[in-house]
């Protein structure tokens, strides 16, 4: 899904950029009001997570490979902004240091993987807060889905990038890249969840406002009002 220099015209760079630069912004802002000792460590942890685990590839149908996106992750553990921010920190690094995505199209490449994955998440485990209980299962299968909705909001932001520069028609590139990240999302998913439920196994505290001890309310934490969370304020 990088999208590498060329590609885009300078309008759909710069619009993206720009996209991008606000999104990120407002993760610095959030970090510099909700940073703690306690979300520090997690805030590192989590990026090296997720620039480690999006080095490793899979095979995918049709000779493509693809790789994990890490945007529900993170936005599981940081809430959606700090998480838009931990993405753009590992692109920035994976463009530079490894030429994974062109420089010039950067702001797209932070814009698709990152904001629009984590704001999909997001906005999942939002309605989902208000309408199902916090319980171990739910968790699992709406990070499951926020997962695999990431990679689909992120692969159609990318097509619509390159169609809206004129690199290839929408009605080509869009059902091709939904098509392969379908597939992809669902290795997305396998793996977010499965990094949630241990993580849910040994440290629940991480999960924020979904971490439910036992014989706890599903509907509400001790000392919480009702939709916070302790990792990333209100949902």
């Amino acid at each position: 899904m990088h999208i590498p220099d060329g590609f885009l015209s300078p309008e759909v760079a710069a619009g993206t950029a720009v996209a991008a630069a606000g999104a990120v912004s407002i993760g610095l802002r959030r970090a510099g009001t909700q940073l703690d000792d306690r979300v520090v460590p997690l805030l590192g942890v989590t990026g090296a997570f997720v620039f480690a685990a999006q080095m490793l590839n899979f095979p995918v149908a049709g000779g493509t490979s693809g790789h994990f996106l890490g945007a529900a992750l993170a936005t599981v553990l940081l809430g959606p902004w700090l998480a838009c921010l931990v993405l753009a920190v590992v692109l920035v690094i994976q463009g530079f240091a490894f030429a994974d995505g062109g420089i010039s199209a950067l702001g797209a490449n932070v814009f698709c993987m990152g904001v629009c994955g984590a704001l999909a998440t997001g906005g999942a485990m939002t309605l989902a807060r208000r309408v199902l209980p916090r319980r171990r299962g739910v968790l699992l299968g709406v990070a499951g889905a926020g997962a695999w909705l990431a990679v689909m909001a992120g692969a159609a932001a990318t097509a619509g990038a390159l169609a809206l520069s004129g690199t290839v028609p929408l009605g080509t590139v869009l059902p091709a890249m939904l098509g392969v990240h379908a597939v992809i999302g669902i290795g997305e998913a396998v793996i977010t969840v499965a990094a949630v439920s241990a993580l849910m196994a040994t440290r629940p505290d991480l999960i924020g406002a979904w971490a439910v001890q036992q014989g706890q309310s599903p509907s509400r934490a001790p000392g919480m009002q009702r939709g916070q969370s302790p990792l990333h304020g209100r949902a």
